[in-house]
């Protein structure tokens, strides 16, 4: 499968490096928001994870291996993929803007002369629901916001090391091996990895977040699996 992926400046994204013109493999079974390469089928959905920053990269990239996807299938992951090439911003720009006659960035519809607007004849951003109620915000604000950013580094799995002592029989009979290391690896679900990556975080951060306008506590941990 054909797709696109966004970079930090320096071809690297959560930490791994990437290359154009290569192919990176991992013995994994892919998982969105878990484990594997991530990837958009569609460009324009790349900047629903990354800003529009022009000092970021931008590449076509194959899916080479196994696939997953969100149920809304706006983002794939896979455990084989190969960079093929980087795609210049001023051609980003041209393939993310949709419809007829627009004129700015990521409209869905005709005739449009802004940016991220679902409709028709537009001349003006529409603001976002936020946590279901109506909200200042365009989709922009929230792009750009501090907020989306720290939440984008809630990490996709987290390790942790099991001691024998600590083990229930059915790990022990799953991981016999615990005889002689005196434990084993276990690699936690995602709803964990968020709520230990929160635990984590400074309170500045979370005071980041939770001034999100209308920001409900039952609604994040609904959408995050966030307990605060």
């Amino acid at each position: 499968m054909e797709g696109y992926k966004v970079f930090e400046p320096d071809w690297t994204c959560r930490g791994f490096q990437y290359e154009v013109g290569k192919t990176f493999e991992e013995d994994v079974k892919p998982s969105c928001c878990n484990r594997g390469f991530h990837f958009c089928k569609e460009l324009k959905d790349c900047f629903n994870y990354y800003p529009f920053n022009p000092d970021n990269k931008v590449a076509k990239v194959v899916a080479l291996g196994e696939l997953d996807k969100e149920l809304d299938g706006s983002k794939y992951c896979t455990n084989k993929i190969q960079i093929v090439e980087e795609i210049s911003w001023e051609d980003v720009l041209r393939m993310v803007n949709l419809g007829k006659g627009n004129t700015g960035l990521c409209n869905s519809g005709d005739w449009n002369n802004t940016n991220f607007s679902n409709g028709c004849f537009n001349t003006q951003e529409p603001k976002i629901l936020l946590f279901d109620k109506p909200s200042d915000w365009t989709y922009r604000d929230w792009l750009n916001s501090k907020a989306r950013h720290i939440l984008n580094q809630i990490p996709r799995h987290v390790v942790e090391w099991v001691h024998s002592s600590d083990m229930t029989e059915e790990e022990k009979k799953s991981y016999p091996t615990y005889e002689t290391t005196g434990g084993y690896l276990k690699i936690l679900d995602e709803k964990d990895c968020s709520q230990i990556w929160w635990d984590g975080l400074s309170n500045e951060r979370r005071d980041i977040i939770t001034s999100l306008p209308n920001f409900n506590t039952e609604i994040f941990e609904k959408c995050t699996g966030i307990k605060i």
